[in-house]
């Protein structure tokens, strides 16, 4: 006998209590999210840090914040690093303790050292998929950010080349700021 586990509706997973462990939907199941490492969690903070100071009266940024996506036709949740949303996505007075309800403008994904690029890469064209407008995929190793678009290549940049963006006016930040911010040699 063949014992057959259901998948757990959108419902489902949102209503599972709070655990130790981060999970994501993915496919129905419950999957749980990398433990980050010290690059992961300085860069983290980095990000958060320089996002944060330029999205003032703008929009938020949040930290491992969940959002409700579809995927490949099947609801979706995953929990970007972080994500930046605008106040025009979502209002400045939406306060509710859930899952982010709309894709977000950013997501980005940092890769922990048992990922490859090529899975941040799958991920971020799901994102995309799914209506966020931009990922950042986050490598520790080659010190660098790729951008990926919805409608063009995505760009890696390194060192001192400016991460600048019309969807992001006035943001300027190279990826060295971001590496030296979070003290990554």
């Amino acid at each position: 006998m063949v014992l057959v586990k259901d998948k757990l509706t959108l419902q489902e997973f949102l209503a599972l209590p709070e655990a130790d462990i981060t999970c994501e939907l993915v496919d129905g199941e419950a999957v749980p999210k990398m433990s980050p490492k010290l690059f992961h969690s300085t860069l983290t903070g980095a990000l958060f840090v320089l996002l944060s100071q330029w999205s003032q009266n703008r929009g938020r940024v949040g930290i491992e914040w969940s959002v409700t996506l579809t995927r490949r036709g099947q609801d979706w949740v995953p929990v970007p690093d972080l994500l930046y949303v605008s106040y025009s996505r979502l209002a400045a007075d939406w306060m509710q303790n859930e899952a982010c309800p709309v894709p977000p403008e950013l997501a980005i994904e940092i890769i922990s050292p048992d990922q490859s690029f090529g899975e941040m890469s799958e991920k971020a064209t799901d994102y995309l998929n799914a209506g966020v407008s931009r990922v950042w995929v986050v490598d520790p190793r080659a010190k660098s950010i790729t951008i990926f678009y919805p409608d063009a290549p995505p760009q890696t940049k390194r060192g001192d080349a400016a991460l600048t963006d019309s969807l992001f006016e006035g943001l300027q930040l190279t990826p060295q700021q971001v590496f030296q911010q979070a003290g990554i040699p």
